[in-house]
């Protein structure tokens, strides 16, 4: 390893503008060229070489890792000099619309209302409570005081305890989501002597006070595989394990029932999920499962009374909801239909109150939610909303009494809105707020689109589109932004975005390209953007770009795209097959190295998703995923500007696959394009952490856009 202290060169001078008191100044800024040291992977009779496997540290301290992160930065950071005024202005632009004290809505939970608080100029938000709506607030915990001293922090769950006199509260302080719990005393402030470390995030209290229970981390592959019950006033050595999943394909997750009477242990991988249930009442007692896992099936409950409500895949590929008695659960065949399974409408998620049943659906790409009393499917009614494309969803419903129902709702250009339905009187709500965008938004600037571009195969692709009127002639003359993601079945919502406001005043048109991969159009859309089906996401991404040219929405040679995470994954593959298309691409934290990654059942996040990608050890899935392996397809061929970010403590995609990527892109590519990697050495998968220095990551993407358009 010594030789690589010497070997790491700095080669290739390139003359770039420095933004360095002069826009003319010229000064010679050399790329990074890391070593090449061959690392042979033979499986399946395919032999694949990769000359930088040695960037891979998982101490994250090795010397000549380190440095070679270091020259990337500061080889971004010349590069990215001549538009760092605009960077300056963007953050100030993008900050200055937040609200300096904004405050959530406050929810009623047992005798008190609680809620989260931001100061101005704070990152983080205090947790407070009152004894009535509007009355004076209880300080329960300032995140800021928390985060002093660190370069990273994240508050996770908090927790109180059923009695309301304790707080059970999660930090992460590296950016590993791999949390410390610590409680507090709600009288007297003090924080009690019991610590819990290597948690998977929160607590869930046994309705005595007196116990919680928490998921334990692997820390080498970060699984959450061990549940414990912990005595308040003990040590964490003397916890009890209840349980272990010894199937490392399954995370888990604790909860609580909205009646409060069982803890709730959900078991699930990609295409099953198992769900334990626990008195709350006894928790000495054990978890026993409502239903025994069996694969390919999927559920998830809520109680009320003696019933259980269930929603299903079984015999339903979009989801049907069932009921049955609590304690004839085990058998399917006395499961009662409630809302029967329909191919052509996604039964997303249900709240079962003591007098209504709501129903969230996801018809043709948006939500509905309905509305039925006493569970009578016969008579219920629908929610109404105007945009053309929007998200609705269920907001914070703690109490299974209430009769009213609180929904959070946004638009491309109506900020997010939390709203109170009362549902004994259909149609009548209240806005509770309506999120605040400083510096003179008005939506009535902005238009929203939906349309559908024809992919290769003949298939309807989804697009969302907003743009700012008055800098919108569809004459082919605007810079086009697309962003994309495909995967795990998340949809990347029509939601309204503060920051994309930069964008759209400039002229740029913004839209997501919904490609398979998701739930936009039910679970085969899904299914058909998955596993050996994946190039159906690429394929989209590309014909959505090229549709939309054609239909005069973007110029061409100003198309942008970025996408993050298995989005990043997204920009990887389509760069490989259809750079030409594209400017620049940004691609933050992107999966590209997929085949060595899912090879490797010590790095986090493998083994639960091999019926995502598939498992590489099987020849047909190595296959395949090598055909689109983004670090395995790289070509001697031109490519866009290309920004990528990453963070070296990310626990989702390790930073070595960015940065192997970027090395080896360099050594390939024949274009003189920006090639850009941004490392962020304090940050993990989500980016920086508080809610100014978030934006920060914002404003560098989108200096180096329009940068490359010319605005200045």
């Amino acid at each position: 390893m010594n030789r690589l202290l010497t070997s790491i060169g700095l080669v290739g001078a390139a003359i770039v503008l420095c933004g360095c008191g002069s826009m003319n100044a010229k000064v010679e800024v050399t790329a990074p060229v890391a070593t090449k040291i061959p690392h042979e992977m033979t499986l399946h009779g395919v032999t694949r070489v990769d000359n930088y496997y040695w960037l891979r540290d998982d101490s994250r301290t090795a010397p000549q890792v380190l440095d070679y992160l270091h020259q990337e930065n500061a080889y971004t950071q010349a590069q990215l000099a001549p538009y760092k005024p605009l960077e300056n202005q963007l953050f100030k632009e993008l900050t200055s619309r937040v609200e300096p004290n904004e405050s959530t809505v406050p929810y009623h939970w047992h005798n008190h209302w609680y809620s989260r608080r931001y100061s101005e100029g704070k990152e983080y938000p205090i947790i407070v409570r009152s004894q009535t709506q509007n009355g004076a607030v209880q300080s329960l915990l300032d995140a800021n005081e928390r985060a002093a001293g660190h370069d990273f922090y994240r508050l996770a769950a908090v927790n109180v305890s059923p009695d309301e006199k304790l707080l059970a509260f999660a930090e992460d302080t590296l950016s590993r989501r791999i949390y410390t719990v610590y409680f507090k005393d709600l009288s007297g402030g003090q924080l009690l002597s019991d610590k819990l470390t290597d948690v998977d995030g929160g607590v869930v209290w046994s309705n005595d006070n007196r116990y919680v229970f928490y998921i334990a981390k692997d820390p080498q592959t970060l699984l959450g595989d061990r549940v414990f019950r912990h005595k308040l006033g003990t040590q964490q050595s003397a916890d009890v394990l209840v349980y272990h999943e010894k199937d490392d394909s399954y995370f888990l997750d604790l909860g609580k029932s909205l009646d409060e009477t069982e803890i709730v242990l959900t078991h699930e991988n990609t295409i099953t999920s198992e769900v334990s249930l626990l008195d709350a009442n006894a928790p000495l007692g054990e978890f026993l499962p409502v239903l025994p896992r069996e694969e390919g099936l999927e559920y998830s409950v809520a109680k009320r009374g003696n019933e259980l409500y269930i929603l299903t895949n079984w015999q339903a590929q979009n989801f049907q909801l069932m009921k049955v008695n609590i304690n004839k659960a085990a058998n399917k065949d006395n499961w009662q239909p409630v809302i029967p399974h329909d191919p052509d409408v996604l039964l997303e998620d249900f709240l079962l109150l003591d007098d209504f049943l709501v129903i969230q659906t996801r018809e043709q790409g948006l939500s509905h939610i309905r509305i039925y009393p006493d569970a009578d499917t016969t008579r219920g009614y629908e929610l109404q909303f105007d945009d053309p494309a929007y998200v609705v969803g269920l907001d914070v419903n703690p109490n299974q009494h209430s009769r009213e129902l609180r929904v959070y709702y946004s638009s491309p250009s109506t900020p997010e809105s939390i709203y109170d339905y009362q549902l004994d009187f259909p149609g009548r709500r209240t806005l509770l707020k309506q999120e605040k965008v400083l510096g003179g938004f008005n939506a009535a600037n902005y238009r929203t689109e939906r349309l559908r571009i024809t992919a290769r195969d003949g298939t309807p692709v989804p697009v969302t589109l907003v743009y700012r009127k008055d800098k919108f002639q569809r004459d082919g003359t605007n810079p086009l932004y697309i962003y994309g993601y495909g995967a795990y079945g998340i949809v990347m919502e029509p939601a309204f975005q503060d920051d994309i406001i930069s964008l759209l005043d400039r002229g740029i048109v913004y839209a997501i390209a919904h490609v398979r991969g998701s739930d936009m159009l039910g679970r085969r859309w899904y299914e058909e953007g998955k596993m050996l089906h994946k190039q159906n996401s690429f394929n989209d991404f590309v014909d959505v770009t090229k549709g939309l040219l054609n239909e005069k929405y973007g110029e061409p040679g100003k198309v942008l795209a970025a996408g993050g995470s298995a989005g990043g994954l997204l920009m990887g593959g389509v760069i490989n097959q259809a750079p030409e298309l594209y400017l620049a691409v940004a691609a933050h934290v992107p999966f590209v190295d997929i085949v060595t990654t899912m090879l490797d059942e010590s790095i986090p996040l493998t083994t639960n998703e091999y019926d995502e990608w598939g498992n590489p050890q099987q020849k047909k899935y190595f296959d395949y995923m090598l055909s689109y392996s983004p670090y395995d397809n790289v070509q001697h061929q031109a490519y866009p500007n290309l920004l990528v970010t990453s963070g070296l403590y990310d626990s989702q995609v390790q930073y070595f696959e960015p940065a192997k990527w970027v090395a080896k892109l360099r050594d390939y590519k024949t274009d003189n394009h920006l090639l850009l990697l941004h490392m962020d050495m304090t940050a993990g998968h989500g980016g920086k952490s508080g809610r100014y220095s978030s934006y920060e990551d914002t404003a560098l993407e989108y200096a180096f856009f329009l940068g490359l358009l010319g605005y200045k």
